[in-house]
């Protein structure tokens, strides 16, 4: 073998060798460090969708590839979205995991934004020091935010809060489905805003029907998993704990967000207007071709043109420093 020979040799071992060791790091990889983003954005677009999620191949549904996801928000003038976490077996029919999302978005970090999500009830997690552990893992490899946290207990039970408190250690927002399974709480509220008390450096943002049920003052506790469809009663709990408590905000995605507005036209609107602070536009597309209202909606409503800016964008880019 002459010494060109036994050079190239060298280097075809050395090229097997880093291919083999990538191979083998497999996901943990993703959990070490945060990616170089490839640069997919080209001109600002109207909105941030903060409500999507990934859809596995094997249900039903079929699957939602990052990159079909990013077609569908291309021709929707959707320029960044929150890809969302599903861990907990009361949230969804298959575990949408913190590592696959993370793996997911990794080449599409300027438009797709990972979430993370732990169960509080996990085996052994150790409770606030533990989730803390967990969590800042998730963090360093690039979760900006939590949720969608979509467990089935009370929303103030004790081992949510734990949680609560180290999303806020690491300034992570939490995204909360609330109704009558998951993250229970009573007419009113009065679990959240004890949350709300014990946890004042996080931040909360509300979904589902028990949360936008709640725009009502005269909801039931039975109509917490209801999409209601009578005119809204002033003295809400969303409002008042909005002028209460500057960390809580909403999620105006899916059915339930759509349904507070449009059951009420003349005071969801108004509402939009004077929360226009507090408000993300979303829509929780989560299947290839599904229907979605908010983006009918949102024009139909003839919205100020600062207001548009704030709910559509201005207010997500600014929780997350996008």
């Amino acid at each position: 073998m002459t010494t060109q020979n036994r050079s190239i040799s060298r280097r075809t071992f050395q090229r097997r060798c880093l291919l083999a060791a990538t191979s083998m790091s497999g996901m943990s990889a993703v959990l070490r460090a945060e990616p170089t983003p490839v640069a997919t954005r080209t001109v600002p677009r109207k909105y941030v969708d903060v409500h999507v999620h990934l859809g596995q191949p094997w249900n039903e549904r079929g699957p939602l590839t990052s990159e079909m996801l990013l077609g569908w928000m291309d021709a929707h003038e959707v320029e960044q979205a929150w890809v969302l976490s599903l861990v907990s077996p009361e949230s969804w029919f298959y575990p949408i995991t913190p590592q696959w999302v993370l793996e997911q978005t990794a080449p599409y970090r300027d438009r797709l934004i990972p979430f993370c999500g732990v169960d509080p009830r996990s085996i052994n997690l150790g409770g606030y020091k533990g989730m803390l552990d967990i969590l800042r893992r998730y963090v360093d490899a690039g979760a900006k935010g939590f949720g969608e946290h979509k467990w089935g207990g009370a929303i103030d039970d004790p081992r949510n809060i734990d949680l609560f408190r180290a999303c806020a250690e690491l300034k992570l927002p939490v995204l909360f489905h609330m109704d009558s399974q998951r993250n229970t709480d009573q007419a009113g509220l009065p679990g959240l805003e004890k949350v709300l008390q014990e946890v004042p450096n996080g931040v909360f943002i509300g979904h589902a029907q028990g949360w936008w049920a709640s725009i009502s003052g005269n909801v039931k506790t039975s109509e917490l998993q209801s999409y209601p469809k009578t005119p809204v009663a002033p003295g809400g709990a969303i409002d008042r704990l909005m002028d209460k408590y500057p960390n809580l905000y909403g999620d105006l995605s899916a059915g339930s967000g759509a349904n507070a507005i449009r059951r009420d036209p003349e005071f969801g609107r108004a509402f939009l207007i004077r929360r226009a602070d507090r408000l993300f536009f979303g829509t929780d597309y989560l299947a290839n071709n599904q229907e979605v209202p908010q983006f009918e909606l949102f024009e139909s409503l003839d919205l100020p043109l600062e207001v548009q800016k704030k709910i559509f964008h201005k207010n997500a880019r600014n929780l997350l420093r996008q």
